[in-house]
C-alpha cells in the first residue's frame, strides 16, 4: 500500500490532505508517514529475521528526528551513530543504548 497519493489533484498522506498541513503548520514543513515508516522497517527487519543475532540498525545521520528515532526504537530497531550527540538523541527517544553501532572515522 501507497500512504503517499494522490486524490484528484491534491496530494495526501495517510488519507491527510497535505494541503491542510501546509495550511496549518506553513511551508516548508517535514510530513512522514508513521506507517509507511514500520512497513519499511518491517520489511527490513523480516528480511533480517532469518541470520541469527542480526540487528537492522537506522543511521541517525540520515535524520535524528526524536519522533522517528522513537517510533524506530519502540519497533525494535538499533541505531549506527557517528557522534555522542547522536546517541544522546536515540536514548533521548527511548532507544536502546544496548543496540547502538559506533561507525565512522577516527573512532576507537
Amino acid at each position: 500500500m501507497d500512504y503517499f497519493s494522490y486524490q484528484g489533484n491534491s496530494l495526501f498522506a495517510e488519507q491527510v490532505a497535505l494541503a491542510d498541513i501546509a495550511s496549518q503548520y506553513g511551508t516548508p514543513t517535514y510530513v512522514y508517514s508513521r506507517a509507511t515508516i514500520e512497513r519499511h522497517y518491517r520489511a527490513f527487519a523480516d528480511a533480517a529475521a532469518a541470520h541469527p543475532h542480526s540487528l537492522v540498525c537506522y543511521a541517525v545521520k540520515a535524520n535524528s528526528n526524536l519522533a522517528v528515532l522513537n517510533l524506530l526504537a519502540r519497533l525494535g530497531s538499533g541505531f549506527d551513530l557517528v557522534s555522542g550527540g547522536e546517541l544522546r538523541r536515540v536514548i533521548a527517544a527511548g532507544g536502546d543504548p544496548a543496540k547502538v553501532v559506533f561507525s565512522g572515522v577516527g573512532k576507537t
